[in-house]
């Protein structure tokens, strides 16, 4: 890249060493040989400059001034051009050829320089490409082995989850007659509570593996958000003061968003209750609505809990992944689902305080949400 101003500065450099060096040359006469012959030589230096510095326009150039500057000095001396020495021609031969050597030569080597610059710049982008389609390869390809765990789960809950109700209907039945049957102040309809209890607890799991199994219908609908988080909000208002959480969220207007509302509600529900059990002591809870420039619906959770261990955090998603000592690991998981089927897209990472920010994207109902249609990266832009 070529600097004005550093270029110019240039110029003056050799064209002061050009006109000091003639002014010393033209005050040395002829019979001072020892200095004569060393001003004639310097000039060679501001010609082998102009060359490395301006390649070969500016080695030329200067040569040519330097020619024109030498040779009044040489008649000056002898008078006569008949009788000027063969060296003194020869001189001022060798002023050009060496202007142009030397600018042929930086010419080629700038011209080499300049080339390889390009060159490394055209690997530095195809370096920064690949490494972009590997990571979105491995992205591809972490999402796969997801769609594999949970197609394979679905197909597992399917037929497990009809062979356990039953029984457990059966089970809760017999529970409640035993309990209605004994008195109120024995051991034993205690322990038919909890027989009810756990059999409830148990019922609840194999629902959980219903909503893996329950396949997704082609049929679109769509919800507004807002209205399905008052609603869990609402829902989720006697534990929020109980944990003493204060719950930070600005109802902003939001276009509708496809999904279908009883689903998403459950995705808001596991967001939320994820995070009032991860500050169980107290803390705040944070829920941003807003619309990105691609015109998406972008939700964001965060709370001020522990957040989430690095090493757990590319399995957050996972089913049956869970740090609870109470919890079936499909929270989360079945969310990520429900999110991935309305073509949606959901991450999760820790705060710079700490807690725990999930982040979601839903398309809006403007926009059809094909069958099958790919998610692509799962990056998240503002």
């Amino acid at each position: 890249m070529r600097h004005p101003n550093r270029d110019r500065l240039k110029v003056v450099i050799i064209l002061l060493f050009v006109f000091v060096l003639a002014f010393f040359h033209y005050l040395t006469g002829i019979e001072n040989t020892p200095y004569y012959g060393f001003y004639c030589r310097l000039y060679y230096l501001p010609i082998v400059l102009a060359g490395l510095w301006f390649c070969l326009r500016g080695g030329i150039a200067v040569a040519v001034l330097v020619s024109f500057l030498f040779a009044p000095h040489i008649l000056l001396n002898f008078g006569q051009p008949e009788v000027i020495p063969l060296e003194h021609y020869l001189e001022i031969l060798l002023f050009n050829l060496t202007g142009a050597l030397t600018g042929f030569l930086s010419s080629r080597i700038h011209f080499q320089s300049t080339r390889a610059e390009k060159n490394m710049q055209q690997l530095s982008e195809s370096f920064t490409k690949l490494r972009e389609q590997a990571n979105l390869i491995v992205e591809i390809e972490d999402q796969l082995r997801q769609a594999d765990r949970l197609t394979a789960l679905g197909e597992l809950s399917a037929g497990m989850a009809h062979e356990i109700r039953n029984p457990l209907g059966s089970i809760r039945g017999t529970a409640e007659i035993l309990r209605d049957a004994l008195p109120d102040n024995t051991k034993y309809t205690e322990f038919s509570q909890i027989l009810i209890k756990e059999v409830d607890r148990l019922n609840r799991v194999v629902e959980n593996f219903l909503n893996f199994a329950r396949p997704t219908s082609n049929e679109q609908h769509d919800f507004k958000p807002n209205e399905v988080l008052h609603e869990v909000l609402q829902l989720c208002r006697q534990q929020i003061t109980k944990d003493k959480i204060k719950i930070h969220w600005q109802e902003t207007s939001l276009p509708a968003a496809v999904g279908d509302a009883a689903q998403f509600k459950q995705v808001f529900l596991n967001l939320i209750l994820n995070a009032l059990q991860a500050m169980s002591s107290g803390g705040e809870l944070w829920i941003e609505a807003k619309v990105n420039l691609e015109k998406q619906i972008v939700l964001i959770f965060r709370d001020n809990g522990a957040g989430i261990p690095p090493e757990d955090m590319d399995r957050i998603f996972n089913p049956f992944f869970t740090t609870k000592s109470k919890g079936t690991g499909l929270g989360l998981a079945i969310t990520y689902r429900i999110v991935q089927n309305h073509c949606g897209q959901i991450s999760v990472g820790n705060t710079s305080e700490g807690g725990a920010e999930f982040t979601m994207i839903l398309k809006p109902a403007d926009y059809p949400c094909e069958n099958g249609e790919e998610n692509g990266s799962t990056d998240f832009a503002d």
